[in-house]
C-alpha cells in the first residue's frame, strides 16, 4: 500500500526490453547470412560477419537479461530473454559445429590433379545438354581449369 496516493496501489507499466528482442532478430540474421556472406571469399573462407552478428545479438540479449532480472518492476523478458538466449546459444553451437568441424572433416581429394598437371580427358553436359570433351577445348597453349572446393 502506498500511504502517498491515499492507500491504493501503484500500478506501474513495465518497459518494453528492446534489447532482448532486437539481440534475438540480430543473432537469427546472423544464422542466416552465411548464405550470403558465402559468396565472397574474404568472408567465406573464415565466416566473420557472420560471427560478429552472432556476437552482437548475444551481447543485446545479455544486456537485455541483465535490464530483465536486474530491475523486473522496470522491464519485462525474464521468461522471453531467457528462452531467445537459450535458443541463439544452440543455433551459434550447430552453426560453429557445422562451420568449424563437419566442413573441416571434407577431405581432401588424393586424385586431383596438381597445379601444372595434365588434367586427364572427361567430356561433361554443357549449358545446353551437349556433351563437351576436355580435349575439344584444348589449344595449342592449352587450357585453365578452375575447381571450386566448397558447398553452394
Amino acid at each position: 500500500m502506498d500511504l502517498a496516493n491515499g492507500g491504493g496501489k501503484i500500478d506501474m507499466k513495465r518497459k518494453w526490453n528492446w534489447p532482448i528482442w532486437i539481440g534475438f532478430i540480430v543473432a537469427i540474421g546472423g544464422l542466416f547470412s552465411y548464405e550470403f556472406f558465402a559468396q565472397f571469399p574474404v568472408t567465406r573462407d573464415f565466416p566473420w560477419a557472420t560471427l560478429v552478428l552472432f556476437g552482437v545479438g548475444a551481447v543485446l540479449l545479455i544486456v537485455g537479461l541483465f535490464r530483465a532480472f536486474g530491475r523486473p518492476q522496470l522491464y519485462r523478458g525474464k521468461i522471453f530473454g531467457s528462452i531467445f538466449t537459450l535458443i541463439t546459444a544452440l543455433l551459434f553451437a550447430f552453426f560453429a559445429y557445422e562451420i568449424f568441424y563437419v566442413l573441416r572433416q571434407v577431405p581432401l581429394s588424393a586424385q586431383a590433379p596438381r597445379v601444372g598437371q595434365r588434367a586427364p580427358s572427361f567430356s561433361l553436359p554443357d549449358q545446353n545438354g551437349k556433351e563437351v570433351a576436355l580435349n575439344d577445348l584444348l589449344s595449342p597453349n592449352g587450357a585453365v581449369l578452375i575447381f571450386y572446393r566448397g558447398h553452394w
